[in-house]
């Protein structure tokens, strides 16, 4: 494990109405003109844009709006946002949407106490110094921006796609109501999941030897993320699903998972420049960049998660009351593949196998993550009956 700091200062608000006390929120760091930065489309659609003007006025905050975020948000509006924070004397932004509008946001902070242009921070001609701080409203799950100190925008003059760092750029709070995701398209769902995951993998797939902790980490997040993501797409007001995918959203890139190792993010800087030229969204991109990455990496030397760690102690046997089946359903079976490198956890399944043996079947190689769910007759209590709506409804590979 390599030495590390882990800094994160966002104060974070997770739950049912908790868009409530934005106003208070943003009192308590000294706001009392507010920036309400949003894109418009989530924003409103799911009730947060009235929900969060109210509970800021009903604080008795002078609000000054700039709508109009787009997907990759251009310099251009960071510029105008830049222009009415200093015409009209801003001191905090409140970012209301997903990772375009905080990313939007954190450039319009960074901007304007610099007597430069913005995009210099971009360039890396300039470091961001003295900034307007920022709160978050997430309706969004996917870019992580709401604990991270990153920012990346778009240039329309020669469609350059850059990002720029600073730690005063970090918002001071967000407030996470997983409610809010339940308009979401699924083209919007698939995006945000697939940059979630690319988040965690740009993290995972390391040289670092010894980081057994943060593995496993990175391995939670990613199970929890395709296992719920199934269920937001059958059952867009499934709140559970919603909260859990959320919340492994801002645990994927407040570089916790990240600490101690070494990243790559090759992936996201050559998406970076997909985007710029295509204006697709960020997560699409990346799930056509990050299978070619695999492929290509595949063929280099690396140190797969089995051969980072020394070998752990076999699983202890479980008592057991049932006897024990003759033979597992054959839609249970592991994974039939048999790479090179492959990691296999094996964890106990009660009704499809005996308490020591596998049921749920991880397994790891650089081109592939399969998670092998139990179909629903395999659920213990179920009666064989399709009765529970958290398992799919066979056993299949969620997520390849």
């Amino acid at each position: 494990m390599l030495n590390f700091e882990y800094y994160t200062p966002t104060k974070l608000v997770f739950g049912r109405g908790t868009q409530d006390g934005v106003g208070e929120l943003v009192r308590s760091f000294g706001g009392s003109r507010v920036l309400l930065h949003y894109g418009g489309g989530s924003a409103k659609k799911s009730g947060a844009y009235d929900q969060v003007k109210n509970a800021l006025s009903a604080a008795g905050l002078e609000v000054i709006e700039l709508g109009g975020v787009k997907p990759n948000p251009r310099v251009s509006l960071v510029r105008e946002g830049i222009r009415l924070c200093r015409e009209r004397k801003v001191d905090f932004i409140l970012a209301l949407g997903g990772g375009s509008v905080i990313d939007s946001a954190k450039g319009i902070a960074a901007g304007v106490y610099y007597d430069g242009d913005v995009w210099d921070f971009y360039m890396k001609r300039a470091q961001v110094g003295e900034a307007i701080p920022i709160g978050v409203v997430l309706t969004i799950p996917a870019a992580g921006s709401e604990t991270s100190a990153g920012s990346v925008v778009t240039n329309e003059d020669g469609h350059y796609k850059r990002d720029c760092m600073g730690v005063n750029l970090i918002p001071k709070f967000a407030v996470l109501n997983p409610e809010y995701c339940f308009t979401l398209p699924d083209y919007q769902v698939g995006a945000g999941v697939s940059d979630i995951l690319a988040h965690v993998m740009e993290r995972y797939f390391t040289n670092t030897a010894h980081v057994d902790l943060t593995d496993r980490l990175c391995e939670s997040t990613m199970r929890t993320v395709m296992l719920h993501a199934g269920r937001v797409l059958e059952n867009k007001r499934d709140y559970d699903a919603w909260a859990e995918i959320m919340w492994a959203g801002t645990i994927a890139h407040c570089n916790l998972l990240g600490t101690g190792r070494e990243q790559d993010w090759a992936s996201h800087n050559i998406e970076h420049e997909l985007s710029a030229q295509y204006d697709i969204a960020h997560g699409a991109g990346l799930a056509i960049i990050f299978p070619a990455w695999m492929k290509y990496v595949n063929k280099k030397s690396w140190a797969s998660p089995s051969s980072r760690r020394r070998p752990a102690p076999p699983l202890p046997r479980m008592p057991s009351s049932r006897p024990r089946p003759s033979a597992r359903p054959a839609a249970c079976l592991p994974s039939p593949m048999t790479p090179a490198c492959v990691w296999t956890r094996w964890t106990v399944h009660p009704a499809c196998t005996a308490p020591a043996t596998a049921a749920t079947t991880v397994t790891m190689k650089p081109t592939t993550i399969s998670f092998w769910l139990p179909c629903r007759r395999c659920l213990p209590g179920s009666g064989g009956q399709s009765s529970s709506r958290r398992y799919a409804s066979s056993c299949r590979t969620v997520g390849t």
